[in-house]
């Protein structure tokens, strides 16, 4: 018998591999708190039958872990390149000293590029969404959860604010505004955008319709609300202006597209349920294949040529 007591609580301070120090007055200053718990997740929704067309999911499965695969490749082939070019003994690389600097390692900081006005004023209306709390008693904030449950289920009934039914969904309890914690309301933003404007594959992941699924199956919710918070931190977003190499490219993608970040929440959702499957991981494994979304996240973000989040190699595993 499987028992919730045994799960391992997943907490936001190990997605990035650092806690967030300087974000305390918004509405970030809980994160360190776990999203993914021993809250009884219903054995329904954790152990899911094989589907009777076998033989169509495993093509399905087949083409995610080949584009997963392929995008790997790409990035490979990328890198193997630029060590060429800018490896230590190379003489290019005496001239170009911060394109050398830049393959130590994601985390390390960068001289921030100038931005152009309309870059700071997107970074800055993005950055005054991320200090707004989930706040279950602002109407607003209610009639959005209302909104995700109707993208969701356009066929149900809508339940009450405090059911049983939110668990359908993948939240821990009947109560979904306990699992914001300090998600922040851009969490419920970004499951509802991508619920809009890629509805397939939101749909898809919601009820796991990809793969062969593990008996054990992540929360669809409440992992959306941790791969909001892995965004965050990836891009530095908790800083006035990004300086990491992934912050610095994002504010790149955010000149050409105000809604940059919430496109890249659906590409790393989709890349996180695809690693999922090629590792068949279950649920205790959700953070290592959270960390490897990220890593995957930053290397297709390095890759030269990436003007847009639908440049990105993982963007073409989304399906509207």
């Amino acid at each position: 018998m499987r028992s919730s007591t045994v799960r391992r609580r997943l907490h936001h301070g190990d997605v990035g591999d650092r806690r967030n120090e300087n974000f305390e007055t918004s509405g970030l200053d809980g994160l360190d708190e776990p999203l993914l718990g021993n809250h009884g997740y219903d054995d329904k929704h954790s152990e899911r039958e094989m589907t009777d067309e076998i033989w169509d999911d495993e093509r399905k499965k087949e083409q995610l872990h080949w584009s997963l695969l392929f995008s790997n490749l790409i990035v490979q082939w990328a890198q193997w390149i630029a060590n060429l070019v800018f490896g230590s003994g190379s003489f290019i690389a005496r001239f170009l000293p911060l394109h050398s600097n830049t393959q130590k390692g994601s985390n390390q900081k960068l001289i921030v590029p100038t931005l152009s006005p309309l870059q700071e004023a997107r970074l800055r209306n993005l950055q005054q969404r991320l200090g707004i709390p989930f706040d279950g008693s602002r109407l607003d904030h209610q009639d959005s959860l209302k909104q995700l449950w109707r993208l969701a289920y356009p066929d149900r009934e809508l339940p009450s604010l405090k059911s049983e039914l939110w668990k359908d969904m993948g939240w821990q309890g009947p109560d979904p505004s306990t699992d914001f914690r300090g998600g922040g309301f851009i969490s419920l933003e970004n499951l509802i955008f991508f619920a809009k404007k890629y509805p397939e594959s939101f749909q898809r992941l919601l009820h796991k319709q990809d793969g062969n699924r593990a008996d054990w199956e992540y929360p669809f919710a409440v992992a959306g609300i941790n791969i909001s918070f892995m965004l965050i931190q990836m891009l530095d977003l908790q800083s006035g202006k990004p300086s990491s190499m992934a912050g610095i490219q994002f504010l790149k993608l955010l000149g050409e597209d105000e809604m940059a970040f919430d496109d890249l929440y659906c590409v790393a959702f989709q890349m996180m349920d695809a690693q999922w499957l090629v590792k068949r991981a279950s649920y205790m494994e959700f953070n290592d294949v959270l960390k490897s979304t990220r890593t995957q996240l930053e290397r297709e973000l390095s890759l030269e040529d990436i003007s847009s989040v639908k440049d990105l190699p993982a963007y073409n595993l989304l399906r509207r």
